[in-house]
């Protein structure tokens, strides 16, 4: 990573005068024509993320891109008859936020189905299913997402392994099979007649990678692990089969626009999509020649190394002008998440001696994945939360340049998550230049329960070391993997700097990051980590004009009043896409 993108310094002053979005009539037109603006925000604190420029008053926007910052005085030259002036009277604002880790189509998806995210305790969630079996046609599946029993106030006497078996959500639904996934993505929750739909009983053996969970006369309990969920995607094919072609393109195409709407709110422009099909891929395609994608994209392919050998050369896409999809990366998965005892691990679970976790996709498929890669020019991005994972794909980087006689460093190739890491494999990021792309809001989501799974010694030594990573040189970028989280960059920033867990304690302080690396890491350093360094991350004249707008000054108010901080305006290819008090897009 180079120094000037490591090291960034902002300098800012506090002002809080009145509200965001007031219009100001323009002064006379510029000089020359050609110097006048679209856009203008002025008299604000505007973070460029520039080290070179620093704090500036205001910016001038003409097209998609920035074409001035300074103060207001000399900002105003480019004000002409037509050009919209916003006065932020005081407020703040940066570059647009970029999510360095989430996944779009899921995050539309979630807002179509069931959210049990605010579920307290099992009898909620089978309150909330029974309530939409009432609704639905005999036949019809009910899905949902988002709970998490490490969060509930209670688990039923007899739950294996923490989770509750399924025979009151089966009872509630005799006619509906269910499947519920868990917060995090890496397991899921089926009644019986889910069940029966994919064959699955007590003879049926764990799939490579999974675990079909089961009571100690040897029924499945419903949970199922990791990849044991993939049992049910026939089922599942065969229900989906049923609508049209139309009706299959037409949620899809709604999932787009509810996943744009969420992170425009959020004041996300820039999306890096974890793992997606050459499908999803074609769909985003189609959108973006109809200027239809909401938010910039970042793709990344999930695909079988056969077909990404044959289809990698003609979807290779880098962003130019204003464009809004990039194809140059490929996703591959290690190991699966700690909550769920899937991460891969050097020693056993405290709480689950008997396992190290599981290995979802083997060495050599992801050993294969990055030698195309290298041969097509891709981008690798590995999913790794637990330490054995992250040493092992480190080591296999590392092997894989040796043999091409490639210098790694160049190809920024990432671990996505390194949750975990043993401190010998720390300096290893800087060193071979991998980055660590890290989701701040995960912490403290997960620290209550950390010490459980990992004990508290080795939970402290090898979790989120943020800090270890960061004084060793190494990149980190930010983001929320939505919707295992919400798309929040307000909570992962806040998380990022204070540790803080929603009971008030903050988990292992000592890692937390600077308010300005914090920043750096949702903003220049995503941009880093998808090669887009050069056209945003930063509020750089030249670069595109994506730019959120927020209530509060992320660098200096209070550590308590962070989460209080609301996007205010989210501004994208120089076009306001979101206003809180008005009509945005």
């Amino acid at each position: 990573m180079p120094a000037k993108h490591a090291m960034i310094s902002l300098i800012l002053a506090a002002l809080w005068l009145g509200g965001c979005g007031r219009e100001a009539e323009p002064p006379p037109a510029p000089d020359t024509r050609a110097d006048a603006a679209d856009l203008v925000l002025r008299g604000g604190v505007i973070a460029t993320v520039d080290p070179a420029i620093g704090t500036v008053q205001a910016l001038a926007v003409r097209g998609h891109t920035i074409i001035a910052v300074g103060s207001d005085e000399s900002v105003s030259r480019h004000i002409g008859p037509q050009t919209r002036v916003i006065e932020l009277d005081g407020r703040f604002a940066m570059p647009g936020f970029i999510e360095g880790h989430g996944h779009f189509m899921g995050l539309g998806e979630s807002r179509q189905i069931l959210d049990l995210g605010g579920a307290r305790n099992w009898q909620e969630i089978v309150d909330q299913v029974a309530a939409a079996a009432d609704k639905a046609a005999p036949g019809e599946w009910i899905f949902g997402r988002g709970w998490h029993q490490e969060k509930w106030d209670s688990v039923p006497k007899d739950a294996v392994d923490g989770v509750p078996r399924n025979d009151d959500l089966s009872a509630v639904t005799p006619d509906n099979p269910v499947l519920l996934e868990h917060a995090s993505g890496h397991a899921s929750f089926a009644n019986d007649a889910a069940l029966a739909a994919a064959f699955i009983d007590r003879d049926t053996p764990d799939p490579p990678g999974g675990t079909i969970v089961r009571a100690p006369d040897g029924e499945p309990t419903g949970l199922l692990r990791e990849t044991a969920a993939r049992l049910l995607n026939d089922a599942i094919a065969e229900y989906e089969g049923r609508m049209s072609l139309a009706e299959r393109r037409e949620l899809a195409r709604e999932r787009v626009r509810l996943a744009g709407e969420e992170a425009l709110r959020n004041g996300v422009t820039s999306f890096q999509d974890a793992g997606v099909s050459f499908e999803v891929i074609d769909l985003y395609k189609e959108l973006e020649a109809e200027g239809e994608l909401p938010v910039r994209l970042y793709a990344m392919v999930r695909a079988s190394n056969d077909a990404m050998a044959e289809l990698l050369p003609h979807y290779r896409t880098v962003a130019e002008g204003n464009d809004f999809l990039t194809v140059r990366a490929i996703k591959r998965q290690v190991d699966g998440a700690l909550g769920s005892h899937g991460a891969w691990l050097l020693e056993p679970y405290t709480d689950m001696p008997g396992s190290t976790g599981l290995v979802l996709e083997p060495l050599p498929e992801i050993e294969r994945t990055a030698d195309l890669a290298i041969e097509h020019g891709f981008q690798v991005n590995t999913h790794a939360i637990g330490t054995r994972a992250n040493r092992e794909i480190l080591d296999l980087y590392e092997r894989v340049w040796e043999r091409a006689g490639v210098d790694g460093r160049k190809l920024r190739w990432r671990i996505e998550h390194a949750q975990h890491l043993h401190a010998d494999d720390v300096p290893r990021f800087a060193e071979l230049g991998v980055i660590a792309s890290m989701q701040g809001v995960h912490a403290t989501s997960d620290g209550p329960w950390i010490p459980e799974r990992l004990g508290a010694e080795r939970g402290g030594e090898t979790s989120y070391v943020w800090r270890d990573l960061l004084d060793a040189g190494a990149t980190i970028t930010n983001g929320t993997d939505v919707p295992v989280e919400r798309i929040d960059p307000i909570a992962s920033f806040h998380a990022s700097v204070t540790r803080r867990t929603a009971s008030g304690e903050r988990f292992h302080p000592e890692q937390s990051m600077t308010r300005e690396e914090a920043l750096a890491s949702y903003t220049i350093h995503n941009a880093f980590a998808a090669f887009e360094e050069d056209i945003k991350g930063s509020l750089t004249p030249g670069k595109l004009a994506d730019i959120v707008v927020l209530s509060q000054d992320l660098l200096s108010v209070p550590d308590e009043r962070i989460p209080e901080t609301e996007v205010l305006m989210t501004i994208v290819g120089g076009e306001i896409r979101y206003e809180r008090d008005g009509p945005g897009r």
